[in-house]
């Protein structure tokens, strides 16, 4: 893994610095909010090929000018083998499979090693009961790549309920 060093705004230059605030414990509803969605190919859930298609799809978005204004990026984590990733954005992207999302999430936001993740899962599932509701479905926002999380000194996974 590259070790990165921050800069003089105190920023990688790869990820942007995460601010938990917006996210931690908060209701938010999507209306055909638009995503590019992708696959990433996993053992037991460790993503084998994340970087080349972060890489591809960063890529057309820039080319397509579209932006990601809130800096979302949700993860199905659908099976052990693969996952699928929606980055937000706000125009089609040609090149890519383009999908529109509507919803009702509760989120919650986690600090740490990628290991207690079976802990905020089960920290989730209770924070969402205890709003009297029922979890649809959960994707997970992975805030930064590791190297940024390194070099910020914090690892944030945001966890998205559908309820």
């Amino acid at each position: 893994m590259t070790e990165l060093k921050l800069n003089a705004n105190g920023e990688t230059g790869c990820c942007p610095r995460f601010n938990p605030d917006p996210w931690q414990e908060k209701e938010i509803t999507w209306q055909n909010k638009l995503f590019l969605k992708d696959n990433i190919r996993s053992f037991f859930h460790v993503p084998l090929n994340m970087n080349q298609v972060m890489t591809k799809n960063v890529a057309l978005i820039e080319k397509a000018g579209a932006k990601n204004l809130e800096s979302i990026m949700i993860v199905d984590e659908k099976s052990l083998w693969g996952a699928d990733i929606y980055i937000a954005i706000d125009r089609e992207v040609p090149g890519a499979q383009t999908v529109k999302i509507s919803g009702t999430y509760l989120t919650k936001v986690f600090e740490g090693p990628y290991s207690k993740m079976g802990e905020w899962i089960k920290e989730m599932q209770k924070f969402v009961a205890a709003h009297q509701k029922t979890v649809k479905k959960l994707y997970f926002s992975y805030t930064t790549c590791p190297a940024c999380a390194k070099a910020y000194g914090k690892n944030y996974v945001v966890i998205f309920a559908e309820i």
